[in-house]
Formats: C-alpha cells, sequence, structure tokens
C-alpha cells in the first residue's frame, strides 16, 4: 500500500503570512479620513499584502479580513463591522479589492525573464486592479445610493467616490511596491 499523505492547500507559512496581511489590512483601514468613501490606508495594505505574498495569499488575505468584518469583528474604517458595512454603499469598494488580487495572479503568471519586465507587470496588475475595484465600487455605490437616496449620475458618483482617491492611491501604490521590495531584500517571504 502505498504512503498517500496529501499536501497541505497552503503551508503553514503561508497561513501565518496571509494572517499577519489580513491584520496589516485591518490596522490600515483603522487610519482613517472620514469622507464620502473613507480615506484609509487599506489599499495600501492591501497592495503590500499582494507584492510581499503573492496574488494567491493576497487574495486569501483579502477574504479572510472580509469574512472576518462580516461576522462582526470590527476591523473596517471607523471601527465597524458586518453586513451593513459590506453591503452598504461603500461596501463595493472593500468587495472590489479582490479585483486587485485577482489581476495580480493573473499579471505573476506572465513570463518574464527580466526584472524590469517582471516589475512593470507586477505594477500594471496593480493599476489595473484598482481600476476595476474603483469600476465595481462605484456600481455598487450607485446601486445602493440610487435604492436609498434617489437617483446619482455616474459623473457625481465618480466625483465623490473615485477622483479624490487616485493621486493617493497611486502614490501608495508606488510607497507599497518600494517597500515590499526592500523588505523582499532582508526578508525571505
Amino acid at each position: 500500500m502505498e504512503n498517500s499523505v496529501s499536501k497541505p492547500l497552503l503551508s503553514t507559512k503561508e497561513l501565518v503570512l496571509a494572517a499577519l496581511m489580513t491584520v496589516l489590512i485591518a490596522v490600515c483601514s483603522w487610519i482613517e479620513i472620514p469622507t464620502a468613501v473613507p480615506f484609509t490606508l487599506q489599499t495600501f495594505a492591501v497592495y503590500l499584502a499582494v507584492l510581499l505574498t503573492g496574488g494567491r495569499n493576497g487574495l486569501l488575505s483579502i477574504v479572510v479580513y472580509l469574512m472576518t468584518g462580516l461576522v462582526g469583528v470590527p476591523v473596517f474604517a471607523g471601527l465597524k463591522s458586518g453586513a451593513g458595512v459590506v453591503f452598504g454603499s461603500t461596501g463595493g469598494y472593500l468587495i472590489g479589492f479582490v479585483f486587485i488580487a485577482l489581476l495580480y495572479m493573473v499579471f505573476e503568471k506572465i513570463p518574464a525573464e527580466k526584472k524590469a519586465v517582471r516589475n512593470i507587470l507586477r505594477l500594471s496588475s496593480l493599476v489595473a486592479g484598482t481600476a476595476v475595484c474603483y469600476a465595481f465600487g462605484t456600481i455598487w455605490f450607485i446601486k445602493v445610493y440610487t435604492s436609498e437616496q434617489g437617483a446619482l449620475e455616474i459623473s457625481t458618483a465618480l466625483k465623490w467616490c473615485v477622483a479624490p482617491f487616485v493621486m493617493f492611491d497611486l502614490i501608495k501604490l508606488v510607497v507599497a511596491f518600494v517597500l515590499s521590495e526592500r523588505i523582499k531584500k532582508y526578508v525571505k517571504i
């Protein structure tokens, strides 16, 4: 009879890294400037999670973060939690973080021998993922806002929910990229 020990889906190291990245996302969500869509460091933490641990583990961190908040642990901006946050007007942006990791997973599978090309692919995936996150979140925001408050033009939603964040998210993306490169020099992840 053969020894049929199956390999676990995730190693202990991957689980620990996912847990650490989940905590990082939560802590960064608490650093907040309140606006229509709260300005936080969540996207910075999402970028860092994906850059440091890869798309699959980054995705796991994001999903665990969302589920933790959904079951009532106050991990969202303003120390909020619950279905009201996830399914509320700004919940689409939270769910949109999943697209950042998914697109990173797609881009990281593209073969690239040169480091410069790999870095361009990594950065491009995060920019594309953020654009999808914005699109998904804005459509969600309009749908929820319209059902609660009345009609809302897409231009108004973009002015409230996207325009104030684009430059800051690009800065957070670049800082997360540089920081992840530095961390990887000293810590084998």
